[in-house]
């Protein structure tokens, strides 16, 4: 299968706008040979590149993104690095062992970004001062009360929140009730990409705009590009949904395009409208509810659509048709701001899979992969890949174990019928959303 560098679509907005300019990355050109190529420079790839590096600090580590950094999932999500796992639903007791597996991959990622945060002295506004989860219409209340149970029976701390507590700490009276997790973080997540790339030891050389179109496996693996070609040793796919793209996981993972809206800068009385906290972050407790942030910087960021859309951004006329919704959904949520303007909108694409498990481990000789996070990529994604390296390098430990653990992906069947069911599935999300999109 031969991809092209238009597959990896790409433009200007998401989280980098909100910082200075980079200047542009080097592009790989020519020959060259590697024991080691990581492709993908997002939390996974970056996590990995990183982890190879100190085990192999004699060996070069080329990794490869197809777009400039920041510019992919890991600079385009919501900015949340979660601990505990949401799960729809009731709790269900016969699944404890996979409630505290998928939450300890969650929080071994939380762990090594804490770390390389502080060891580099990373400027991503780093927040752990929790996060909050609330409930508008009737199926999110229902939601509620499982996470609450869940909450309970794993022994996580959490505080139950009604309608009254929330305004007061948010300054919305959309939720009608709540739950408060002191675990979790919050982030620039643009600027962590940035910060977690500069960090990276000096036997990791990083290629921007670099986007491997084909691969030829074999004991010794060639990797075609635009510009350039590679021979390696080992190879590590950390391409989350775009691994079908150069031939893996094609039908197993989709990619579900989201949509959001920042801002302008609050002004003091229009953030003293909005409660007591100067900054915070809300997850909707209904699967297709609006992602809600007050930044460090003082924005309002909503994200609040999801779509099938071939695993592309949204075109420009697209995004109009989608702030048009993002707008009603603020207002509502905030009626005392309907005068604060939208600085700008975005869309960014996460990797999804039928039965909402993740890929982790060996595809074939020699070439590695994990991806398929289904929303929670900061963390699970930064733990995969860490451990993708170390079991890459013939390493052993819990974390790996738990990772291997991930239930098989279930089989998508191939286009057209792929294009309607991805589009179902990525609809679904929303029935019964009601006042929480």
């Amino acid at each position: 299968m031969v991809a092209s560098s238009k597959d990896f679509s790409s433009d200007k907005h998401g989280w980098a706008e909100l910082l200075e300019p980079r200047p542009m990355g080097q592009k790989l050109q020519g020959d060259h040979k590697a024991p080691w190529v990581v492709i993908g420079a997002g939390f996974t790839g970056l996590a990995c590149a990183r982890r190879l590096a100190e085990l192999h600090q004699d060996d070069e580590i080329l990794l490869l993104d197809a777009r400039l950094l920041g510019q992919g999932a890991s600079g385009r999500n919501a900015g949340f690095a979660i601990n505990t796992s949401q799960f729809p639903g009731a709790y269900e007791i016969a699944k404890i062992p996979e409630y505290k597996r998928l939450n300890r991959i969650n929080t071994a990622g939380v762990d090594l970004l804490r770390a390389q945060v502080l060891a580099h002295s990373i400027d991503c506004q780093w927040d752990e001062d929790g996060l909050y989860y609330g409930a508008a219409d009737r199926h999110s209340m229902e939601q509620r009360d499982h996470f609450l149970r869940y909450l309970e029976i794993m022994e996580v701390k959490h505080t139950a929140l009604n309608q009254t507590e929330l305004n007061e700490k948010l300054g919305t009276n959309l939720y009608q009730t709540g739950v408060f997790v002191p675990e979790g973080v919050l982030v620039q997540p643009a600027s962590l990409v940035y910060g977690l790339a500069d960090s990276l030891p000096k036997n990791v050389k990083v290629f921007e705009q670099s986007a491997v179109l084909k691969i030829h496996q074999g004991s010794r693996i060639k990797l075609d590009l635009e510009q350039a070609t590679i021979t390696a040793d080992k190879v590590i796919i950390a391409t989350n949904f775009e691994a079908g793209k150069i031939g893996f996981l094609k039908r197993y993972l989709i990619g579900s395009t989201l949509a959001g809206s920042f801002t302008r800068v609050l002004t003091k009385d229009e953030l003293a409208s909005l409660g007591s906290l100067s900054h915070w972050g809300v997850l909707s407790l209904h699967g297709g509810g609006a992602t809600v942030r007050l930044t460090n910087d003082g924005r309002l960021m909503l994200r609040n659509t999801a779509e099938y859309n071939g695993g592309a951004l949204l075109s420009a006329s697209q995004m109009v048709e989608r702030r048009i919704v993002h707008r009603e959904n603020f207002e509502r949520r905030f009626p005392q701001l309907v005068d604060v303007p939208f600085e700008f909108s975005w869309s960014g694409v996460e990797g999804i899979s039928r039965n909402g498990t993740n890929f982790f481990g060996k595809q074939s000789e020699n070439i590695y992969l994990a991806g398929g996070y289904n929303g929670s990529g900061v963390s699970k994604g930064t733990a995969f890949g860490a451990c993708l390296a170390e079991y890459a390098s013939g390493g052993q430990s819990q974390l790996i174990t738990d990772c291997l653990a991930s239930e098989p992906g279930t089989w998508m069947p191939p286009r057209p019928i792929l294009d309607i069911g991805a589009a179902y599935t990525v609809r679904s999300r929303f029935k019964e959303v009601g006042l929480d999109r």
